[in-house]
């Protein structure tokens, strides 16, 4: 969990010091949840319809939730996507326009491209720079370097799939 304090309990951003080590945990619990969603275009959408985006109160909220991008607690973020939608909700101009369901849309959109194409888009630079790599080493060192271990080259091939485990390009 995050910083411990020099009583060495729990101590979240921003807690006051009555709260109980529980309180800390069920917070720290809820921030992350909610920071979470903001990851979803439709639910940005959802609380702009309501009105959210208006209240001063919450603005302050999402203002204070900023800590999230401190390393120490972006850790435990399982969709870094919502520390990008947390920093333009910072700006009144796409907190205005959120609300109309035609942007919402293009961002949702945006998104799923960017996914379908990230492992194409990934596969095209390291061919490029294994090729680059390559122009500038003898072919007999190409794969394996001098201790016998794989050159760089040779190891970029292998790529970690979605799930942590390598795959062979």
């Amino acid at each position: 969990m995050p910083r411990m304090s020099r009583k060495s309990s729990y101590s979240y951003h921003g807690v006051n010091e009555g709260e109980s080590e529980d309180a800390q945990r069920v917070r720290f619990q809820i921030e992350l949840e909610f920071v979470q969603c903001l990851a979803n275009p439709n639910y940005l959408l959802f609380l702009a319809q309501r009105g959210y985006f208006k209240e001063q109160t919450f603005i302050n909220y999402l203002k204070y939730l900023q800590y999230w991008k401190e390393p120490e607690y972006a850790k435990y973020l399982k969709y870094p996507m919502c520390l990008y939608f947390l920093d333009l909700l910072q700006h009144e101009n796409f907190r205005k326009e959120i609300v109309n369901g035609q942007c919402c849309k293009f961002i949702d959109d945006q998104t799923v491209l960017h996914w379908q194409h990230y492992s194409r888009k990934r596969m095209k630079l390291l061919e490029t720079g294994i090729n680059q790599q390559g122009s500038q080493t003898p072919v007999s060192q190409s794969t394996v370097s001098q201790s016998g271990a794989p050159t760089p080259a040779a190891l970029a091939t292998n790529l970690l799939n979605g799930h942590g485990q390598i795959q062979k390009v």
